[in-house]
């Protein structure tokens, strides 16, 4: 290694020829072929020729001489037949030094531009040979298809990209309304993408895409699959990011359909008790199909007889059935403005499993004896045989109340209920619910609804008394279920009834998460010992699973275990989560999507939080929670403020409001 030597390194994938102008302490200085002096370790040269050039001469000279070198090289690299070298040497195992592969590649005498040659040949086509500095190790026939069929994808890859980016390009370009004939490959790849981003199989792909065709906003590849009939423009797009299974499989349906009535099973079940002679009701809204709850009550000289009955959907459906396990994949039924997802097939929920009027339905019925000031004598759960005598609708039942019976004395009955639970610490959290539906014509239709009504508040509540005395059922029989507990509240702002808006919004966020558990324990949201949801088996798992272990109690099959009950619970986390997140963020999206007509108009909001240069503000007509910029202004929390709709965007959840 001496002043004046030719050598070669490698740079951003070329191998450039130098010359040496310093040697000091293994650091090198060289003039490269392109004019630039760099600082470089001996260790990273790629090749050290015997030749030399005369450092003394003009720099401008060594330039020359260096191009005229390097194109030396590469005129012989090129003569240099790799694919026919590897025919020869591939069962060869070993690493082939530079100066070996250079008598393989050319006649002696073998010169420095030879070798030169050599690896700017094997380094430019690493198709046929591992590239090191040091030798060359041909790849095996396996290996070698391997790397074809890589190098095959990439080409591929590239080509789609470069495809993908004109199609986008043209699409920003021409703002026609519809795009037709699209490459269907590229639309599934910026779907995958903006559903999935780097979680999405092509994401490498569709960014490469997006960044050639100088698209930044996502909004617009939205736009893109809108205008392409991939989507329409208010696809649930957050259903399709949870891959939420929407239907039924084909061996589903067709275990669905071969279940029959049963009638004669239920006529020669001696356990079943008979309560077709009663009036039954059901109280649900006005577009309910499934119906998994009923009333009834009798007057006895002692008090009353209450029953609240619930679908035996155990009955039909048989744990360990495809029904069954779909099911339990959904967790629970989904309800939202423009949609619904059944957990079951609609032909059992909306038909032979609901509760339909003049229909015979099989149920597990909690029978509740209460003294004629409604207290609680004693109770029983029974299997029993019903037929609804009427379907009510909330506002019927309104209607009904303080006229005509059993509305009037089954909204007393609840009154007297919910009192001795608030005495035993319930914390009644009392807030408007937001209807929001979608009409045929397309046009949001919202109402705000009351749920401190008599009838929602007499439904409310004979659930939880069914719910609470099943818990107890159970916890006396040792049998695991659902239960459904809660600790006490960090605070209690209030007692009873409290019609503060603000307050109840507070009390709401002071509450203790509730717990989900095989073992029962306490409720103190509902001012209960134990509690288990199992009133609604039609819509929820979790009311599946506990009315199977009724059932077992009742004799009717072998209840689970508690480690059957426990992976059960494990299994519903997910499903059960994404449901009710789903709800609420569709809930939210047509709330904004029908408040992007609103804008310039103002509403009152009440501040819930408030912060240097923001508050949190509720919307109240719309129950929706929004960040509002100061303005200037203090404000406090509780504090009541009119504020305008600036600017909505429900895609990008998106509320700008302003003082």
């Amino acid at each position: 290694m001496r002043i004046g030597s030719i050598v070669e390194y490698i740079e951003q994938q070329r191998v450039i020829s130098a010359v040496i102008l310093e040697v000091k302490n293994n650091r090198l200085r060289l003039l490269n072929e392109n004019n630039r002096e760099i600082a470089f370790s001996e260790k990273r040269l790629s090749h050290m020729s015997e030749d030399t050039l005369d450092s003394s001469l003009a720099r401008d000279s060594l330039i020359t001489k260096l191009q005229k070198i390097t194109q030396i090289r590469k005129e012989l690299s090129k003569k240099i037949d790799i694919s026919e070298i590897w025919e020869v040497l591939c069962e060869e195992e070993e690493e082939i030094d530079i100066p070996t592969m250079t008598s393989f590649c050319f006649d002696p005498p073998l010169v420095s531009d030879y070798e030169s040659a050599v690896i700017r040949a094997f380094f430019k086509d690493r198709l046929y040979f591992k590239f090191r500095k040091t030798g060359l190790t041909p790849y095996s026939p396996e290996q070698l298809e391997i790397k074809k069929q890589q190098i095959k994808e990439e080409s591929r890859k590239n080509i789609l990209i470069e495809r993908g980016a004109a199609f986008i390009k043209s699409v920003l370009d021409d703002q026609d309304d519809k795009i037709e004939n699209a490459d269907k490959e590229i639309l599934n790849i910026l779907k995958g993408y903006y559903l999935l981003e780097k979680e999405s199989s092509s994401a490498a792909v569709a960014k490469a895409m997006i960044a050639k065709a100088d698209l930044k906003i996502p909004d617009q590849i939205f736009n893109i699959l809108v205008r392409a009939g991939v989507w329409n423009k208010d696809e649930n797009i957050d259903l399709l990011r949870m891959d939420i299974e929407t239907g039924f499989s084909e061996s589903v349906l067709k275990e669905v359909e071969a279940l029959a009535p049963r009638l004669e099973d239920l006529e020669k079940d001696s356990k079943r008790i008979d309560f077709t002679n009663q009036t039954v009701i059901t109280i649900d809204g006005q577009s309910t199909l499934d119906f998994d709850d009923a009333i009834s009550f009798e007057k006895n000289e002692n008090g009353y007889d209450l029953y609240v009955h619930i679908i035996d959907l155990a009955f039909y459906i048989k744990a360990g059935t495809k029904i069954d396990f779909a099911a339990m994949g959904k967790g629970s039924s989904i309800y939202m403005p423009d949609d619904k997802i059944s957990m079951i097939p609609p032909q059992l929920s909306e038909d032979l499993c609901s509760l339909r009027q003049g229909e015979i339905r099989p149920t597990i019925t909690t029978h509740v004896r209460l003294s004629r000031f409604f207290e609680i004598i004693d109770y029983e759960i029974l299997p029993g045989i019903i037929k609804v005598e009427r379907q009510m609708s909330y506002s019927e039942a309104n209607l009904s109340n303080g006229k005509e019976e059993p509305i009037t004395t089954l909204f007393k009955m609840a009154t007297t209920l919910r009192e001795k639970r608030f005495k035993s610490g319930a914390v009644q959290i009392t807030l408007p619910e937001i209807n929001i539906w979608i009409e045929e014509t397309g046009e949001i239709k919202l109402v705000k609804i009351d749920r401190e009504n008599p009838s929602r508040m007499l439904v409310s509540e004979f659930m939880i008394l069914a719910n609470s005395l099943m818990a107890e059922f159970l916890a006396d029989h040792n049998t695991h279920a659902a239960f459904r507990s809660q600790v006490e509240p960090r605070e209690r702002l209030f007692k009873g009834i409290e019609t503060s808006l603000y307050t109840n919004i507070m009390q709401r966020r002071k509450l203790s998460r509730a717990v989900v558990s095989a073992d029962p324990a306490p409720h103190s949201g509902l001012g209960v010992k134990a509690y288990v949801t199992a009133t609604s088996p039609i819509r929820k798992y979790y009311d599946l699973l506990t009315q199977r272990q009724i059932r077992g109690i009742l004799g009717y099959e072998d209840p689970y275990s508690k480690d059957e009950v426990e992976q059960i619970l494990q299994n519903l986390i997910l499903p059960v989560s994404n449901a009710n997140k789903l709800q609420s963020i569709r809930r939210r999206y047509w709330i904004l999507k029908y408040l992007e007509t609103m804008q310039g108009k103002e509403f009152e909001a009440l501040v819930i939080e408030s912060h240097k240069d923001f508050c949190i503000v509720l919307l109240k007509d719309f129950m929706l929670e929004s960040r509002l910029p100061s303005g200037g202004y203090s404000m406090m929390p509780g504090d009541l403020v009119r504020v305008t709709i600036q600017h909505v965007n429900a895609r990008r959840d998106q509320v700008s409001l302003f003082v």
